[in-house]
């Protein structure tokens, strides 16, 4: 899945090499930690799609690390990697906010699997939809990069979440003023929505939204 970003949180050098390049022949982007200090350093400064988490790290209060990252990133979901089998242990690693479990050695395939299933389910349950390092949440209206929030007005959020939904598909000037403003209206059609097209891409340091000449805008 192209520009999916997963952090590997995994202290075995050879399991964490290993996994990942077979999810970067996958088409995913992959980053490694080994340790939960280094994870938060790691987790502050990047958006993450989804976590692979080694339960079993050593010197670390699971219980604290598990809810700090629930609290700090809500949003993103978190795979367990141990090697412990037993039902008592699968049970307790659901327990502690994990969205699946698999037992090492697991089968990459199966792994894989596993990780679209989650980010499936995630995607629905949150209505959320990424564009490059953005995350835009439909349901709550906010758009954040690198963990932290954008501020946009309620018209600058609307242009943008209509834009995003329609990805790729070149949307005219008249259509988003309507969608945006209610209502159709020559002079205002093409100031307003260049004006707030200007008002995104001020606010936004990745340029997503682009034009086509004589036709409309659209996200890529």
């Amino acid at each position: 899945m192209e520009n999916t970003k997963i952090l590997i949180v995994e202290d075995n050098p050879t399991i964490s090499k290993n996994l990942r390049l077979y999810l970067e022949l996958k088409s995913f982007k992959a980053e490694v930690s080994d340790s939960a200090e280094n994870s938060e350093k790691i987790l502050e400064k990047n958006n993450f799609d989804l976590i692979l988490l080694d339960i079993w790290l050593p010197w670390i209060n699971w219980d604290e690390f598990l809810q700090l990252l629930k609290k700090k990133w809500d949003n993103t979901p978190i795979i367990f990697l141990t090697s412990r089998d037993t039902d008592e242990d699968i049970i307790s690693g659901l327990d502690l906010w994990a969205d699946d479990y698999v037992s090492k050695p697991f089968d990459y395939e199966i792994l894989i699997a596993r990780i679209n299933s989650v980010l499936r389910r995630y995607k629905k349950k949150i209505n959320s939809d990424k564009i490059w390092e953005y995350i835009i949440n439909f349901d709550k209206e906010e758009i954040s990069d690198w963990n932290k929030k954008i501020f946009l007005s309620s018209l600058e959020f609307k242009l943008l979440a209509f834009l995003v939904k329609n990805k790729w598909k070149v949307i005219d000037r008249a259509t988003i003023y309507e969608e945006v403003w209610g209502n159709f209206d020559d002079f205002q059609l093409s100031r307003n929505t260049d004006i707030y097209v200007w008002y995104l891409r001020k606010k936004l340091w990745k340029d997503i939204i682009k034009t086509k000449k004589w036709s409309g805008y659209y996200v890529e």
